[in-house]
């Protein structure tokens, strides 16, 4: 059931860009994480992409303590690195990194291959036409999934 309010949304109260933004007091009234039980901040968060969160924890020194200290948030970003780069996510966790840090290793590397596995530079005949192309470091185990991927083709 929805309400009519008399503004906008909390989740659409983010705090205006400006630059060198370092303070609560920066975000003045518009911050609805000053307002919001910290459990209502996280689920708004959570709509976020993984790029998007790691902007908004730069936003303001609240919106980036609720960040850093929510696992739930992190742990939903990197469940989804895991879909691409299971052994990777799955090894980092293992050896006890935080979901955080799990993620923040994995992102690049989980773009790259996703882009590899799904053909986009099969038909690339020189590493001159990857100039510009966004690369992340991978295994032999992952170059020998994007070549059977490749062969399968």
């Amino acid at each position: 059931m929805q309400h009519e309010s008399a503004g906008p949304s909390p989740v659409f109260l983010l705090c205006e860009r400006r630059a060198g933004l370092t303070s609560l007091e920066a975000c003045g009234s518009q911050n609805f994480a000053e307002t919001l039980p910290t459990e209502m901040s996280v689920r708004i968060f959570r709509e976020l992409d993984a790029e998007s969160l790691c902007r908004a924890s730069r936003t303001c020194k609240l919106w980036r303590s609720i960040i850093d200290d929510s696992e739930q948030l992190w742990r939903q970003q990197c469940m989804l690195v895991r879909a691409v780069c299971r052994r990777e996510v799955d090894s980092d966790r293992s050896d006890g990194l935080s979901w955080k840090v799990t993620l923040l290793r994995n992102y690049s590397r989980s773009q790259v291959k996703a882009a590899w596995l799904a053909g986009r530079y099969s038909s690339v005949r020189s590493a001159d036409e990857l100039l510009g192309s966004k690369m992340a470091p991978l295994d032999a185990e992952t170059w020998g999934e994007i070549l059977q991927a490749e062969l399968d083709r």
